[in-house]
């Protein structure tokens, strides 16, 4: 009996790879195992190779396995890019009516099955059922009853009617009855009881799912990859509770519409990648000097320009930090993990109108596309709650012997109670120019000083609570530091790393901006070594710790910026090189 199992579909994009994913986790997860899914997929609609990595563990999992047991290829990428991945006696099952295997070098260890799921598929009246029966294959090498796969199967084909569904069914047995006879090789999985309930969603269905919970009733976005879905989901929820999502014509318009609805006191948001954020920076900039409360994710991806849109990079911290011109307040919280994506978007949206500045939510290609088990018992979604910050009341408004209301008035914590428009004498002047109390321009040399310090204060009041997570040894001589879908990654290194007795510890960063340096020196101060594992090319959050933290001399980058994820191996090489 094996802990967990993973396995590889690959084929030419568009012919239902992940669906097999999709149906195998689905099963699977009902039985009471923990899932993550990784789909790598081409920035084309249809054509060119795409694979989707499930990992499956009776212990919760939080990144794809480096290891497979079992590769189902349509195609010969699918081997080729792949083979070196499976574990000795692994098995790829291939098709042969799509792949020549006469034309590849298998390497030893492994065995290599022609499978026919094309012809099967056909015997039951449709090629496209290929899925199905490999479906049905894959259940049967991990030794799962067929029977959890019926609710599964009946509810991917539901809206296709009974006869569609009882031809996807009878696939999948096929399949399952076909592998049996085939061959004797078995990865049985151990038995893992269900306990309580738990979801299986990307970082998208977890953020759009967090911005409804979070009360957001707005949603402008223009189409990107790997942000579309986030818009795709909201148009279908938010007018469920009286809300609105609206597809723009560009990013400068969903920007702008997002502050003119977060102006008129809406939870609005917008969903994006690095070119969009390039293009709102201005609006942006307007966000801060307004002090108008907004939502924004980023789902970074490959740059610069349109880069690598279907690839993972975690380049855009400086645009998220610094990236308008002049200087005003923001919030960048980077969430880990699913359940972190969904319950980070309602403390998004109450930071947003408390301290009345735009939040970022740093997601990242990885984070947003790959599904993970969500346990329900961690999300405690009885205990969220709606912080609207300060408000002007009707009577206090009632009570003024002033004509305009101040609403940037000079405040001890940077924040002035809000108007909303409508309230009687709650009317002000807004710009984006500099700007009086009252919102009127002024150059006034003092006033600038006085509104750049007050919208500068506000930073200095955000709470560090949950700004990071740690785990590992408690003093640790090797640190490890990360953020975003790294952390799967990260965790697992420590984990190894550990049962070689090395000391490690893990800080995995959820606020980026204000940074948590004091949270993050009671660990950096006791570490000899501190490696800062990261996405991108120049180290952009080892560049932004040393900017707060005096860590120069001990700190070390690990890297890796060519799109794919990096892995625990990968890590731990890094780390045995170093020290």
């Amino acid at each position: 009996m094996k802990s967990e199992v993973s396995c590889l579909v690959g084929g030419m994009q568009g012919e239902g790879i992940e669906s097999v994913g999709e149906i195998l986790a689905k099963a699977l997860g009902r039985n009471g195992y923990y899932l993550f899914g990784y789909r790598n997929f081409s920035s084309r609609i249809k054509g060119g190779h795409s694979d989707f990595h499930l990992r499956i563990g009776k212990d919760p999992v939080y990144n794809a396995s480096e290891r497979f047991e079992l590769i189902l290829a349509f195609d010969h990428e699918s081997i080729e890019l792949h083979q070196r991945s499976l574990i000795d006696g692994g098995v790829i099952l291939f098709d042969p009516k799509t792949v020549k295997i006469d034309q590849i070098t298998i390497r030893g260890g492994i065995q290599s099955i022609a499978f026919p799921f094309s012809d099967m598929a056909a015997e039951l009246g449709s090629k496209q059922m290929k899925n199905m029966v490999a479906v049905g294959a894959a259940c049967a090498l991990f030794d799962q009853p067929i029977g959890v796969f019926g609710d599964a199967v009946r509810e991917q084909f539901a809206k296709k009617g009974e006869a569609i569904v009882e031809k996807n069914m009878a696939a999948v047995k096929k399949g399952h009855e076909f592998l049996q006879e085939l061959m004797d090789t078995r990865f049985p999985l151990e038995k893992q009881p269900q306990s309580g309930q738990r979801l299986f969603l990307s970082g998208n269905d977890a953020i759009s799912i967090g911005a409804v919970l979070g009360g957001c009733r707005f949603m402008a976005g223009y189409p990107i990859t790997p942000a579309s879905d986030i818009l795709e989901n909201l148009v279908q929820m938010l007018p469920n509770y009286g809300g609105v999502a609206v597809q723009t014509e560009d990013e400068l318009a969903a920007i702008a519409m997002v502050i003119g609805a977060g102006y008129a006191g809406t939870r609005a948001m917008t969903a994006t990648a690095g070119p969009g954020i390039s293009l709102m920076q201005e609006a942006i900039g307007l966000a801060g000097a307004t002090e108008t409360p907004i939502v924004i994710v980023d789902t970074q991806r490959g740059g610069p320009s349109s880069g690598m849109a279907t690839k993972i990079e975690q380049s855009d911290l400086h645009a998220m930090i610094t990236g308008t011109h002049g200087e005003a307040p923001r919030i960048v919280l980077a969430p880990s993990t699913v359940e972190e994506a969904m319950l980070d978007m309602p403390k998004a949206f109450n930071l947003a109108e408390k301290y009345q500045c735009p939040v970022f939510v740093a997601s990242d290609l990885v984070l947003s596309t790959s599904k993970q088990t969500c346990e329900m018992a961690n999300l405690q979604l009885e205990d969220i709650q709606i912080d609207r910050g300060k408000r002007v009341a009707e009577t206090e408004l009632a009570m003024s012997g002033d004509r305009v209301y101040k609403r940037f008035a000079i405040t001890d914590d940077g924040i002035t109670a809000r108007s909303i428009p409508g309230q009687k004498k709650g009317m002000h002047h807004v710009t984006g120019i500099e700007h009086g109390p009252t919102g009127h321009p002024s150059e006034n040399p003092a006033n600038r000083v006085a509104q750049m310090s007050k919208r500068a204060r506000k930073l200095q009041c955000v709470p560090m609570n949950d700004a990071i997570k740690y785990e590992g040894i408690p003093q640790a001589e090797v640190l490890l530091i990360g953020f975003g879908s790294t952390y799967g990654a990260i965790r697992e290194a420590r984990l190894w790393m550990q049962k070689e007795g090395a000391a490690v510890g893990h800080v995995h960063v959820r606020m980026l901006h204000p940074l948590p340096a004091a949270e993050i020196s009671q660990y950096t101060e006791k570490a000899k070594t501190i490696i800062v594992v990261e996405q991108n090319s120049t180290g952009q959050l080892a560049n932004l710790l040393k900017q707060h933290i005096s860590i120069h001399a001990k700190l070390h980058p690990c890297l890796k910026f060519d799109g794919v994820p990096i892995s625990p191996s990968e890590i731990t090489s890094f780390c045995r090189e170093l020290i």
